[in-house]
C-alpha cells in the first residue's frame, strides 16, 4: 500500500512538474511574442506582415469568391452576442451538469479575456483598417475575435484534455479559434499582427486564470482536510 502511494506520489508530481515547465514556456513565449508584435506595430510602424496576410488573403477571396459567406458565418462565433450567450450559458449547464470547477473557468476565461481586450485596446488605440468588407466598429489591437473567441475555445479544449474526453474535440476547438482570426484579416476588419496579438494575449489570461484556479482548489483541499 505504502509503495502503491508512493508511485502515484511520484506520477503525480512529475506530472505536474511537466505542466508547470510546459504552462512557464508558454506563458513567457506569449509575453516576448505580445510584446515583439507592439514594437513591430507602434515602435517600427511596420506593415510587411500586415501587407502580405491582406494580399495572401485576397487573392484567396478571389479565386473562391463563394468562401465568403462562409467565413461571415465562422466569424460570427466570435462575436459580442455569441460570446455573452457562450459565456453565460455554458458555465450555467456546465454548473447544472455538476462541474461547479469547469463552469467558473469557463465564465473566468471569457469574462477576463474581454476585460483585457478592453484594457488593451483602450491602451493601444489602434484604429482597423479603412479597407473592411463589413461594418464594425471599435478599435484594433489585439483583435477581441481572437483573443476572447481563442480563451473560451481553449479553455474548453483544456477541460477536456484534464478529463480525458475526446482530445480530438479539444484539438478541433483550437482549429476552430485559429480559423476565426484568420476570417478576421479575411474581412479586413482587422491587421494581421491584431489576431496574432490575439492569440498571445489570450494564452497569457489562460494561463493566469489556470493558476490562480489551482491556487484556490490547493487551498479549499486544505481547509477540507483540517
Amino acid at each position: 500500500m505504502i509503495r502503491k502511494a508512493r508511485a502515484r506520489l511520484v506520477a503525480s508530481l512529475s506530472l505536474l512538474t511537466v505542466e508547470v515547465v510546459l504552462m512557464g514556456g508558454v506563458f513567457v513565449a506569449s509575453a516576448l511574442l505580445f510584446f515583439y508584435l507592439t514594437r513591430v506595430v507602434f515602435a517600427a510602424s511596420s506593415v510587411q506582415f500586415d501587407t502580405w496576410a491582406f494580399v495572401r488573403l485576397d487573392a484567396l477571396r478571389a479565386a473562391w469568391p463563394l468562401l465568403t459567406p462562409v467565413v461571415q458565418a465562422l466569424t460570427f462565433f466570435a462575436s459580442l452576442p455569441w460570446l455573452v450567450a457562450a459565456g453565460i450559458g455554458l458555465p450555467l449547464l456546465l454548473r447544472y451538469w455538476g462541474h461547479r470547477h469547469e463552469a467558473a473557468e469557463v465564465f473566468g476565461a471569457v469574462a477576463g479575456a474581454s476585460l483585457l481586450n478592453q484594457l488593451l485596446k483602450t491602451y493601444f488605440n489602434r484604429l482597423r483598417p479603412d479597407s473592411a468588407l463589413i461594418v464594425q466598429g471599435g478599435l484594433s489591437f489585439p483583435s477581441g475575435h481572437a483573443m476572447i473567441g481563442l480563451a473560451l475555445y481553449g479553455c474548453l479544449a483544456w477541460i477536456l484534455w484534464r478529463h480525458r474526453r475526446h482530445p480530438v474535440w479539444g484539438l478541433l476547438l483550437l482549429l476552430f479559434a485559429l480559423l476565426i482570426g484568420i476570417t478576421r484579416v479575411y474581412l479586413h476588419v482587422h491587421y494581421a499582427t491584431d489576431v496574432v496579438a490575439g492569440f498571445a494575449g489570450a494564452l497569457l489570461w489562460l494561463i493566469l486564470l489556470r493558476g490562480i484556479f489551482q491556487f484556490k482548489n490547493r487551498r479549499e483541499k486544505r481547509e477540507g482536510n483540517r
